[in-house]
């Protein structure tokens, strides 16, 4: 008889916990909707993409598969701007990099080496007129900075975002 009563007493705690744990359930399921509304419109706010990834400029990331390097074929020697009290003139030397997305639909157009080499004297200069227009302690500072202008004047150059970063793979003042 004890055994039986036992079994029921351990049945009857059983129903309570199934019970208990469907109202727990229910019960957080509606707060968890709610609170993933509350995200939802906090990133909708902030333009926040949720579901795929984006670099700093909010052009889709790329992956490195899907890039092709183009190096500018010379080392670029540029004349900063001057430092208030400087009186001799700063040069940069400088080799940059511009990095196309293959996946891009103007790649095929702008993107082809012998492409790339006939327009280099335009990128030269565009990077000229912004790496002109730092001084030499502005540029290696916010390095970042100077990409991201180059960036922009290139894609208006090109009228295009299939070059998506501009980076400078050796860099000295002098």
């Amino acid at each position: 008889m004890k055994k039986n009563l036992l079994s029921i007493v351990i049945l009857a705690l059983l129903v309570v916990n199934i019970v208990l744990t469907c109202i727990m359930l229910f019960s957080v399921t509606g707060t968890n909707k709610k609170t993933a509304a509350v995200v939802t419109d906090i990133a909708e706010i902030l333009k926040l993409e949720i579901d795929g990834q984006k670099s700093e400029d909010g052009a889709a990331a790329v992956a490195m598969a899907d890039t092709a390097v183009y190096n500018i074929s010379e080392q670029m020697t540029i004349t900063c701007k001057r430092a208030e009290g400087d009186t001799k003139d700063t040069y940069c030397l400088v080799n940059v990099a511009l990095s196309m997305n293959t996946k891009d639909e103007d790649y095929a157009t702008y993107g082809t080496a012998e492409a790339m080499a006939a327009n280099e004297a335009l990128i030269k200069s565009e990077v000229i007129a912004v790496i002109s227009s730092y001084t030499a302690d502005e540029i290696s500072v916010g390095q970042e900075a100077v990409c991201a202008e180059i960036l922009d004047r290139v894609q208006k150059l090109y009228d295009s975002k299939f070059i998506y970063k501009v980076s400078f793979s050796n860099i000295m003042f002098g």
